[in-house]
């Protein structure tokens, strides 16, 4: 046994060149070709929300013009990258959609493979109607803090939920993060979203008011039957704010052309969108009351697709450095998804 030394050295030496000569894959150190996302050719089918700027949003907002299905932003330019990643076979054929309501589960039907649009991970949007989880949230690439957008006049006077009260209007979304957080944090849905009892509702059916029971339920991804189409809520306490529903038609632009006409105090939705329409106003709306919760974005896709998502999880983790890339840095260098690509292929 004296000499076993000797015949392991040599052994490993033969190895190491058999690896050298052959280039075989097993020698590396585990740093193998990713495998493709999708059998064959593939091109998934993505449908992307049509006005979450910056975030995600149509080229036109006209949803009869041919720009309507073009799609930029923040989530954009990651699928562009997601495509431009060696060996991912990734490739998407992008719609927008241009309502809301229930975006999240379109990808379990048979129009989509892939949904998106600044969309919350929750439970919660897993879920059909019957209770269902119908499907899975890949990992979340991008992080949101709820907020207000105020006229700059009205800083000080709206800088907390706590300053807001009956007289303030604040406009909203309904079956958003925005709409649920602002309703919860003023006390107008517990933490179920059960309607206060004697909150007052609008709908197309005519003026519902809540009792205070399970029968009256607002949350980020349901409602009772009774508020679907909600215009507008009347709170049942001086403390708490009105809420005015709209973007049934525009999305969030509606919004805000609402608050620069004065119609609202107050857009309830998140930081990023409310960030950059602050910095489009130059100065003349202002972002206050940041949440203290902080939520996480993500794309849905069927809950029988669990390779898809292991594999999107893979790639999109990659191209957001474990979410230490984000909003922030694309911000300041819209081709920095781009350049993570470009790292991943010279691997």
């Amino acid at each position: 046994m004296a000499n076993a030394p000797l015949r392991i050295s040599l052994l490993k030496t033969a190895v190491i060149v058999s690896c050298a000569v052959f280039f075989v894959a097993a020698c590396s150190s585990g740093d193998t070709a990713s495998e493709s996302c999708v059998k064959g050719d593939k091109t998934l089918d993505l449908g992307f929300y049509a006005f979450f700027k910056p975030v995600s949003y149509s080229a036109d907002e006209d949803t009869a013009s041919a720009g309507f299905n073009s799609h930029h932003g923040y989530e954009a330019d990651l699928l562009t990258a997601l495509e431009a990643m060696d060996g991912a076979g990734l490739s998407f054929s992008r719609t927008a959609i241009p309502l809301w309501d229930d975006i999240w589960l379109q990808s379990a039907g048979d129009l989509y493979d892939v949904v998106g649009g600044g969309i919350t991970i929750l439970d919660s949007r897993t879920r059909n109607a019957q209770g269902e989880e119908a499907v899975t949230f890949t990992d979340g690439h991008i992080s949101f803090r709820q907020s207000l957008l105020v006229r700059a006049e009205d800083a000080e006077r709206l800088a907390e939920y706590g300053n807001l009260n009956s007289g303030v209007r604040v406009g909203a979304i309904a079956g958003t993060t925005g709409e649920f957080r602002l309703l919860e944090i003023t006390g107008i849905v517990d933490a179920e979203g059960v309607l206060a009892a004697g909150t007052r509702l609008e709908t197309p059916n005519g003026e519902v008011v809540a009792d205070g029971s399970g029968s009256y339920v607002i949350t980020a991804a349901m409602e009772s039957p009774s508020l679907a189409g909600r215009r507008s809520l009347v709170p049942p306490s001086e403390n708490m704010p009105q809420i005015i529903y709209l973007g049934d038609t525009a999305g969030e632009t509606e919004l805000l052309d609402a608050l620069n006409a004065g119609d609202i105090d107050a857009v309830a939705r998140g930081e990023i969108g409310n960030q950059d329409a602050s910095h489009a106003s130059g100065g003349a709306l202002i972002v206050t009351a940041l949440d203290e919760r902080v939520e996480l974005g993500g794309f849905t896709v069927a809950k029988a697709d669990a390779d898809l998502v292991a594999c999107l999880d893979e790639k999109i983790d990659w191209l957001t450095d474990e979410r230490r890339i984000g909003y922030g840095e694309w911000r300041a260098d819209a081709g920095v998804f781009l350049k993570r690509a470009e790292e991943w292929n010279e691997k």
